[in-house]
Order: structure tokens, then sequence, then C-alpha cells
């Protein structure tokens, strides 16, 4: 048995959650889960029957990891070796950026996409304010920085530039220059590409099936 257990599937959130396994280098289990048959050990291990979920066989017994940043997370520090968590320097950028993306940035996005829009009044209550001021937030960062903690790729880029890789994909993060840039420099990794490959092939044999 590989040290995880890895339930995902190809159109969803589980290529994040590939990508931070590879760039961690570790050994997994693959288990494939159809959007109408969700497998019972997904169910005990995470009753939303989400997609991605990890489960770490660790010497102290089964972890249960769900939320895309927070499997991000939890391999930088399970897997110190990878040298993917913040320095002690780097640490207010890692967690401030990473919770940002997972928050004000995916509502954002979300309820955009959803056609719901605030009026100025009721922004205040939201915790991302606008969809403007979220992705100017972001943007602002990326101009002045190649990944999240400056000049070093950490677990957080695995995040937060999935969220900008994505967006830019399917408009719903503009083309800026910032963007653009940041996504590039994340796509000319070897994990990422390991990862999209084993993703983008799953996606093929679907449609073939």
């Amino acid at each position: 048995m590989a040290a995880y257990t890895f339930f995902t599937n190809p159109m969803s959130r589980g290529q994040i959650a590939r990508w931070a396994l590879h760039e961690a280098g570790v050994d997994y289990d693959q288990v494939l889960v159809p959007w109408d048959n969700k497998p019972p050990a997904l169910l005990a291990a995470n009753p939303m029957g989400k997609v991605p979920t990890l489960i770490h066989h660790s010497e102290t017994g089964d972890k249960v990891i769900t939320e895309c940043a927070a499997i991000c997370a939890y391999l930088a520090e399970a897997q110190p070796e990878a040298g993917l968590g913040p320095s002690a320097d780097e640490a207010a950028d890692y967690y401030r950026w990473l919770f940002f993306a997972a928050g004000p940035v995916e509502q954002a996005i979300i309820t955009r996409s959803m056609g719901w829009e605030l009026p100025p009044e009721r922004q205040g209550m939201a915790g991302w304010g606008s969809y403007e001021r979220t992705v100017a937030a972001l943007e602002s960062h990326f101009e002045g920085n190649n990944f999240v903690c400056g000049e070093r790729f950490t677990m957080a880029d695995v995040y937060v530039g999935s969220q900008v890789d994505w967006g830019l994909t399917f408009g719903s993060i503009p083309p800026n220059e910032a963007f653009v840039a940041y996504a590039e420099r994340l796509q000319a990794r070897s994990a990422y590409k390991a990862a999209k490959g084993i993703d983008n092939r799953l996606i093929e044999e679907s449609r073939k099936a």
C-alpha cells in the first residue's frame, strides 16, 4: 500500500491535489470516483462524498484530509523533505495568500459565475467585498512577486496558482499580464506537467468510453 490513498475525478478540483502530491514527491494509490456512484470507502472517510479526499496512512494511523487548500498545507508539513513549506520569513505571505485564495477568491469567482451581485452597501458583509476588489488585491501581489512567497515556489503556489491557472483557462480570472506570467511559470514545472498529463489522459479516456 502506498502512503496515501487519493480519491479523485479528473474533471474536478482533484487536479489541484494531484499536482500537490507530485510536488511533494509521494507515492499514492488513486481511486477514481464517478459522479453517480460514490464508493463506500470515500463516504466512510468523507460523508460529503467530495473529491479530492486524501487519506494518509501514517505511522500513527490513517489521517483524512479534505479541502484542497488543507491538502496542500498538510502535504507540505507531512513531507518536509520536499522543501515546500514556508520559512519563518515566508509564513505571513504563505498563509495569507493561501487562505485568501481559498476564501475571498473562491467566493468571488463562484458568486460572479452564478450571476449574484451584492449591492455596494452590502459588500462589507461579505468576506470578499466584490469580485473587482478581490482580483485587484491578488493581481497587486503578483505584480511585484514571482511566487506567493516572493522568489521561491512553495506549496501555497499549488493552490493559489491553480485558482489563477483555472481562472485564465475558463475566463473567470482576467488575462492580465501579472496573472499570465505567473501561470506560465507554474506550467513550466515538471510536477505540474506530470500531474496534468495524468488527468488529461484520464479525461480523454472517459470521453472515448
